[in-house]
């Protein structure tokens, strides 16, 4: 694949996974939508886009794909992160999510066997110091109960992420594992249903983060991924975060405090060094 053909699916990609936090953040923040809501509608355009992604790529028969342990890691992840929402800036929110997703692959890899230098090791210390800096009380600490709640779907896309490792058909597992968490989604919205409300605005913003962020940019993401290397592939995703904080900066009027420069540069930088690589010399 030539690269700049990679490097812009790649920036496309990362784009797509800021915009869910951008747009979840914006949909329970400026309009009436509830969390629930939110999750079953994002999950089932999702599920509808990758759907029609998987028949486009496979037309004469779609074999069945992905598991129901994925599809639960997958909806406690879309639940929690959408509940977290409610509290959490866009920013804030990307930099929880993203740092416990990565904390949980390298621990995943650790316990399957993968070696951790102690380079590593104090990159991964640093990693989680800058989590508990971000959610240390304080004047500018997030709410907790939504940090917790992030720190949760992080854990979850973490553990997504690590069963779809080497799956043949990424994009069928995925519309696979979507189809599989409908009825979770809807479930959860049967058990809210005395407090759902749904407005044409955040039914918009959940539709745009289901079929465009979530399933279209999923199926850009693991095209992206033939042309890179697994570390390449790792450290892109850190920036993620700045991408979302930037966009609530500009988009949705947040601020960036001196806790979440701090947090940002002691979690992105812990995980940069366990990711990095040293070159060899010829």
């Amino acid at each position: 694949m030539a690269p700049l053909r990679v490097f812009a699916l790649t920036a496309a990609a990362m784009i797509a996974f800021a915009a869910n936090s951008l747009l979840c953040r914006l949909a329970l923040r400026d309009t009436t939508i509830d969390p629930a809501s939110f999750t079953s509608l994002r999950v089932i355009s999702g599920a509808l886009m990758l759907w029609l992604l998987a028949r486009l790529q496979q037309p004469r028969g779609l074999s069945p794909a992905g598991s129901w342990r994925s599809a639960f890691a997958l909806f406690a992840y879309a639940a929690a992160f959408s509940f977290a929402y409610v509290s959490l800036s866009a920013g804030t929110g990307a930099l929880l999510l993203f740092g416990a997703v990565q904390a949980t692959m390298i621990l995943g890899g650790w316990r399957g066997g993968e070696r951790i230098a102690l380079r590593q090791g104090c990159g991964l210390a640093l990693a989680f110091a800058g989590l508990v800096i971000l959610v240390l009380p304080g004047i500018s600490a997030p709410p907790l109960h939504g940090a917790l709640l992030m720190l949760v779907a992080g854990i979850a896309w973490g553990l997504y992420s690590l069963r779809g490792r080497g799956v043949e058909n990424p994009t069928a597992a995925t519309a696979g594992n979507f189809l599989r968490a409908v009825p979770l989604t809807i479930a959860l919205s049967l058990l809210f249903l005395s407090s759902a409300k749904v407005d044409l605005s955040g039914a918009v913003y959940a539709l745009l983060s289901g079929a465009l962020a979530s399933g279209l940019g999923y199926a850009v993401w693991y095209t992206a991924l033939r042309g890179l290397r697994a570390t390449s592939a790792a450290s892109v995703q850190l920036s993620v975060p700045v991408i979302a904080a930037l966009g609530g900066v500009a988009l949705l009027g947040e601020t960036v405090t001196l806790r979440l420069l701090m947090a940002a540069l002691t979690i992105l930088g812990g995980i940069a060094l366990v990711l990095w690589r040293p070159a060899r010399l010829p």
